[in-house]
């Protein structure tokens, strides 16, 4: 096991935030199925055993080989996974309350998601600035290094900004809520004002640079994770708004919702056919599975809470169209993503190190029978 463990990487939280992204946005459907809850519920409690269990591993991981877990951090393709540490325990306590309690009991519930949405910001918020720094300081990163993947650490408090506010009705009246609402709405202003400055970096490599390579392809889907889960934030900002900020502030809440969930929602929608057909691209040049397929559920799944909140509150039912669309393309991606990474896990493939690159053989030069040399 010990040994299993040495090139596990931070990047192995993306399943946990994936498999706890479908039972979520499942209970946030319109559309409410016979048995449903008990199906998110029952995803809900496999993503907290594969929390636990990753987090035991990663322990391991970090005792026995220290020298590989330093090296991840100052790393730069690996480093901005910490930012998937702090969603998969954010994810993960969001879940508890959302739809884990029909199994743990509602104060079990808060409590696991108090402790876990703590947890999540702090190591969160350090993410976002210890990162980049490592990226300006450390790793000396190009502008042609850019991916998707540098969005990670900076977009973990919108998480935060997202989850929080299920937290505010059981907190007592008056300051307590107050001061988390509006925490939130400073940590969604945070990892806003952070993916905007980010996002045209990225943008810009991809149409001045070509195509990423296909391994990184997938990463695309992860700038839906910034647009659907802000505009999931700003919905939930509204539905707990009424009496905890003055009246003012509450009606203004509601308005944020709706003038800005439509259009970044639009825009999500954009990036999602432009992802799309990069990698239905790379499948054609012959993209192979690999661990940054699970981009593809919890991005989605953000995307799912956000039309979700817009058709809450803008009442039009193409939102709650787009909500199940988008959810049946979370559960393909999840099914999908699942199987592969458990055929790897049992096959040894994915917890084996890269790779050595061969070197390429000399030229061989042949004498022939007129004399020459080629």
């Amino acid at each position: 096991m010990v040994t299993a463990v040495r090139h596990l990487g931070p990047n192995w939280y993306a399943a946990v935030m994936g498999t706890a992204i479908v039972a979520t946005a499942g209970a946030a459907l319109p559309v409410h199925l016979p048995g449903g809850r008990t199906i998110c519920a029952a995803v809900w409690l496999l993503s907290l055993l594969l929390l636990v269990t990753l987090l035991g591993a990663r322990a391991l991981h970090w005792r026995h080989h220290a020298d590989q877990a330093r090296a991840h951090l100052l790393d730069p393709a690996v480093a901005p996974f910490y930012g998937c540490l702090a969603m998969a325990l954010l994810a993960v306590g969001g879940g508890a309350l959302t739809v884990g309690r029909y199994w743990i009991g509602t104060r079990a519930a808060v409590a696991l998601d108090a402790v876990l949405f703590t947890v999540g910001t702090v190591v969160g918020l350090a993410a976002a600035v210890v990162v980049p720094y490592l990226m300006a300081v450390g790793h000396r990163a190009e502008p042609r290094d850019a991916t998707p993947v540098w969005l990670l650490p900076v977009v973990a408090p919108m998480v935060s900004a997202a989850l929080g506010p299920l937290l505010v009705p059981y907190l007592p009246a008056g300051q307590a809520r107050e001061t988390l609402l509006l925490a939130c709405f400073a940590m969604f202003g945070l990892s806003l004002l952070a993916t905007l400055a980010m996002l045209p970096l990225v943008f810009a490599r991809i149409v001045t640079g070509g195509p990423l390579p296909l391994a990184l392809t997938p990463t695309l889907f992860l700038v839906l994770g910034p647009l659907g889960q802000s505009t999931t934030a700003v919905g939930k900002f509204a539905d707990v708004a009424p009496g905890v900020v003055p009246a003012p502030y509450s009606q203004g809440f509601g308005v944020l919702a709706v003038l800005y969930g439509v259009p970044v929602m639009g825009f999500a929608l954009l990036w999602l056919a432009l992802a799309t057909a990069h990698v239905i691209a790379a499948r054609r040049r012959g993209m192979g599975f690999s661990m940054t397929w699970w981009a593809f559920t919890f991005p989605v799944g953000t995307c799912v809470t956000g039309a979700a909140a817009l058709a809450r509150h803008t009442g039009l039912v193409v939102y709650d169209g787009l909500a199940v669309g988008l959810y049946g393309l979370l559960v393909a991606a999840w099914v999908t993503a699942g199987v592969r990474t458990a055929r790897g896990v049992l096959s040894g493939a994915l917890l084996a190190g890269p790779r050595p690159v061969l070197s390429a053989p000399l030229p061989v030069r042949v004498r022939t029978t007129s004399g020459a040399v080629r």
